[in-house]
């Protein structure tokens, strides 16, 4: 059975947290990426994806010079690469996240998206997993 480790990530995109919202959004399109680890050190602070600056801030019409670390999310759920990449794949259909950091003794080492999760293992993770992940809850 795969793990976390065999499919994640392991280029990961960090921005420290006084980076703003520009220095991110700029970040993401450089990398084409949608989602920006926030490390201070070796600590993950949170995450900031592109859907967070769009919805939390310029929605708003917040400046983008403002601090990203303010339309991140906090206290982010992760997982140890030695994970089952089923258990991971119903765990964040459970906490109803698409982006999970992966650490190994305590140190962020990588990144499993549900598209990871979808097309990295054979078969595909838990179909009926995978797709409570978009389903909002109730």
């Amino acid at each position: 059975m795969p793990t976390l480790k065999d499919i994640m990530t392991r280029d990961l995109t960090t921005t420290d947290p006084r980076a703003t919202l520009k220095e991110v959004a700029t970040l993401m399109r450089e990398q084409d990426i949608g989602n920006v680890l926030i490390m201070d050190g070796e600590t993950l602070r949170g995450i900031i994806t592109d859907r967070d600056i769009v919805v939390r801030a310029v929605a708003y019409g917040h400046d983008l010079g403002s601090v990203a670390s303010d339309y991140a999310t906090g206290s982010v759920f992760t997982l140890d690469a030695g994970t089952d990449v089923q258990d991971a794949a119903r765990q964040m259909a459970q906490r109803q996240v698409r982006r999970l950091p992966v650490t190994e003794n305590s140190q962020v080492v990588g990144i499993v998206s549900l598209g990871d999760l979808a097309t990295r293992t054979s078969g595909g993770a838990d179909e009926q997993a995978l797709q409570g992940i978009s389903q909002p809850t109730i």
